[in-house]
């Protein structure tokens, strides 16, 4: 299932996420053309390396290991990892940046990003495979827009065998098929293995369910209804005799 786009109108404009998503593409433009080696070496530098973030080996690159957190969060492996992250931040993202403000939506994306790292660190403390990308905090953004909007309507794109289409599935199935996804490949997969960092992708989820009730704006409640952007009309189809 891929989502589209969903059926709740933001509250405000999504300036951080807009911004990040800038900054994700333009780095990620930068790195690609530097060519493979010097990408690589970029990757080594900047991502998070357990092992070395916890002085089991030493650091590659001018940076302490501690702001890998952060540089970390904004490197892409490929084009495939990019786009989806950055789709799923811009179809959650400005309903949560709505909900928080701006400033506090920061606070959110960033620290959701550094729980997601200690929790593939814990995971896999000896690994010296750098991390990268900005799936953690994405997840904090899907573990908040949970909470705070189940019954959103996502549009969605859904593979049934040889057959495609689409579907308006609410939210609370949505992600929660998605969570339970993570959940099942984290127990079966070794932490330390090249791939996907299901344990970021965890830790970032629960603590994005904690943490959005916790910075929102007083006036935004939990769980709220669904509601729509726009009405839709059914589509007619009109044969030529």
């Amino acid at each position: 299932m891929i989502p589209i786009y969903d059926d709740n109108p933001a509250l405000g404009k999504p300036l951080i996420v807009v911004t990040t998503i800038v900054m994700c593409v333009m780095i990620w433009f930068w790195q690609t053309g530097l060519g493979y080696q010097e990408s690589n070496e970029i990757i080594l530098s900047f991502g998070l390396t357990p092992a070395a973030f916890l002085g089991n080996m030493e650091q590659v690159g001018p940076l302490i290991s501690f702001f890998t957190l952060f540089t970390s969060m904004f490197l892409h492996g490929g084009f495939m990892h990019l786009a989806g992250n950055m789709l799923y931040l811009w179809i959650f993202g400005d309903n949560i940046e709505g909900a928080l403000g701006h400033i506090r939506f920061i606070i959110f994306y960033l620290t959701c990003g550094l729980v997601a790292a200690f929790a593939q660190i814990i995971s896999a403390p000896d690994s010296t495979i750098p991390m990268i990308g900005a799936s953690g905090a994405v997840s904090g953004v899907l573990g908040a827009y949970l909470i705070f909007y189940p019954q959103a309507r996502i549009r969605t794109f859904v593979f049934l065998g040889i057959f495609i289409t689409f579907l308006r599935l609410p939210a609370i199935l949505l992600l929660g098929v998605w969570i339970l996804g993570q959940i099942v490949s984290a127990s079966i997969a070794n932490p330390g293995s090249p791939g996907v960092a299901w344990f970021a992708h965890l830790g970032g989820f629960f603590a994005g369910m904690v943490l959005g009730p916790i910075l929102k704006k007083p006036n935004i409640s939990i769980f709220q209804k669904a509601r729509t952007k726009v009405k839709e009309k059914p589509i007619r189809i009109r044969f030529r005799k």
